[in-house]
């Protein structure tokens, strides 16, 4: 009895077994780049931590600047004026932002949602100093450095990415939520302030902390704005206020040790933030996936 000869080999050929080494390299390679980036992220955090260790202390989180230099100021001011000054950017943004989202994703046609997604776009690369500058052409010349014009700078910074953000998970929600509103004769706007947005308030708010987390460090823009200021801690936003990128960039350029320890703490606590807003907006994220899924 004759047997049957397959029409093909299950053996590696030469070309399967190149190709599996390319596979093989190419996997190398991308996980040898992924190292780099986190052994990158580690040595800056790991040498500011080193250069900010001298200068950390409960003094240095509870009070204001010194006036004269050296050992024993703090940055309680600049954290309370950089709260206020991201606070207020925030309330600009947010809602302005949803609404250009909702607006894009649930009104414009395609011959008008086109130039705005592509004026959003053009401003997510805009150089800050370039916002800066407009700002203080705009707020601050024939007036004085302010909060609020510092936070309509970064105001500009995070709309593109707010309204991003909204735009992304707003196309995640599902078409028949929609279609279930206008089935039961609510109109449109009332579907998405109603359904729309309470189911993706969670992807939103994850776009409004990544933003906020950009914006509390930028410098070029405040520099602009609201780089004049006294070292005492105030809240009054009609006038510059201490903020934490102006006060890390000052105290860099001074030739006393003590500050520029004082430059690294404010470094290190500003990273804090950032990672703090990057995690609670993983967690948000994750929570309005599962929503989303439900």
């Amino acid at each position: 009895m004759s047997t049957v000869e397959p029409l093909f080999s299950l053996r590696p050929s030469g070309g399967l077994r190149r190709r599996r080494i390319v596979n093989k390299a190419m996997e190398s390679l991308g996980t040898f780049a992924a190292l780099i980036a986190v052994g990158v992220l580690g040595l800056v955090i790991v040498s500011v931590a080193v250069r900010a260790a001298p200068a950390l202390s409960l003094d240095f989180f509870t009070k204001s600047p010194s006036l004269v230099g050296g050992p024993g100021g703090g940055i309680s001011s600049a954290l309370v004026g950089s709260a206020l000054i991201v606070a207020i950017a925030t309330a600009i943004t947010l809602p302005v932002g949803v609404l250009i989202a909702i607006y894009l994703v649930e009104f414009a046609p395609p011959s008008v949602g086109a130039p705005i997604q592509l004026i959003l776009d053009v401003l997510n690369g805009l150089p800050t100093i370039v916002t800066g500058i407009f700002v203080y052409g705009l707020l601050v010349i024939g007036h004085t450095q302010s909060a609020y014009a510092g936070a309509f700078a970064l105001a500009i910074v995070m709309l593109p990415l707010v309204a991003r953000a909204a735009q992304e998970v707003l196309l995640l929600v599902p078409s028949a939520l929609r279609e279930a509103g206008l089935a039961l004769g609510v109109s449109r706007w009332r579907t998405v302030l109603g359904v729309i947005l309470p189911t993706t308030l969670g992807g939103i708010l994850t776009g409004a902390v990544l933003a906020m987390a950009r914006a509390a460090g930028e410098t070029a823009p405040l520099l602009f704005t609201c780089s004049i200021f006294a070292p005492a801690v105030s809240t009054d936003v009609t006038h510059a206020l201490p903020n934490i990128p102006v006060l890390i960039f000052t105290y860099s350029e001074q030739p006393d040790q003590a500050l520029h320890e004082q430059a690294w703490g404010a470094a290190l606590v500003l990273m804090a933030f950032v990672l703090f807003a990057s995690l609670s907006a993983k967690a948000l994220l994750a929570r309005s996936r599962r929503k989303l899924g439900r």
